[in-house]
């Protein structure tokens, strides 16, 4: 409440203006301030934070006796690589992208080399004119009919047919669907791959809803097909462990720092 109060100095000359100090109550403003925030907390709809949801086999889905087991026609291996240009990963000029390669092989590894594709090689690409390009391509015709279900499931929650729980069940219900023919993916970042391309590699996993994949180190054999790549290629994929040299590169100078001190 405001209140008014009057001065009560000394003498005042005779038709002067009286002097008043005004004073405001703001106590109750208080209580309507607390109601205001508990009204808005109650009425307010809170953004759901944008995570990236993986999809992951069931126990039913895979045994223990199968979990280290796949069809050979399933089975797709993909060695990921970061190009470098000197000591930072290269960007490519039209899409300011970090360039990340993939080498792949299907089934089991083609040791004998009398495979004519027995490495071939990938990018990290997405959709061109709404045609999936890449590594994307080949994993979605590998897991062709869980994307064909998926697309329809789709369909039926942009068209409020189900509602976007009834959706996400059905979708994890499909990708994990062991009637379907679906891949098995096994991921191996090389020792020159950003976290970059290891996170484009498993967000490829969520968009082509494959959920029986896993993320292993590249071992002999790997190194084997590398080497017989670059010999009949021309490429050289095996490069020098640019990012361990750039951070020994980066100790003395460290150490220089420190000692100055």
């Amino acid at each position: 409440m405001a209140q008014i109060e009057e001065s009560a100095g000394g003498k005042k000359k005779k038709g002067a203006q009286k002097k008043m100090t005004i004073r405001v109550d703001f106590t109750p403003m208080v209580d309507m301030n607390m109601l205001l925030i508990t009204f808005f907390m109650l009425c307010t709809t809170m953004i759901k934070s944008q995570t990236l949801q993986i999809v992951l086999p069931t126990n039913e889905d895979v045994k223990k006796e199968q979990q280290s087991q796949a069809k050979q026609s399933e089975a797709i291996t993909l060695i990921l690589d970061t190009e470098y240009n000197g000591n930072k990963p290269a960007v490519d000029a039209e899409t300011g992208k970090t360039v990340h390669n993939i080498y792949y092989y299907e089934g089991i590894a083609d040791t004998t080399f009398t495979t004519p594709n027995f490495l071939r090689k990938e990018q990290f690409i997405g959709n061109m004119n709404h045609q999936a390009q890449g590594i994307r391509k080949i994993l979605l015709s590998k897991n062709k009919q869980v994307m064909e279900e998926y697309a329809k499931l789709k369909d039926q929650w942009k068209n409020k047919e189900i509602t976007k729980e009834e959706f996400d069940q059905l979708a994890k219900k499909n990708a994990s669907d062991s009637l379907k023919t679906r891949p098995v993916v096994v991921i191996k970042p090389g020792p020159n791959t950003t976290y970059e391309g290891l996170i484009n590699a498993i967000d490829e996993m969520n968009i082509n809803q494959i959920s029986r994949y896993s993320i292993e180190l590249p071992n002999h054999t790997d190194t084997l097909l590398l080497r017989r790549y670059e010999q009949t290629s021309g490429e050289k994929v095996i490069h020098p462990l640019v990012r361990a040299n750039a951070v020994a590169a980066a100790a003395p100078a460290a150490e220089a720092s420190t000692s100055n001190q």
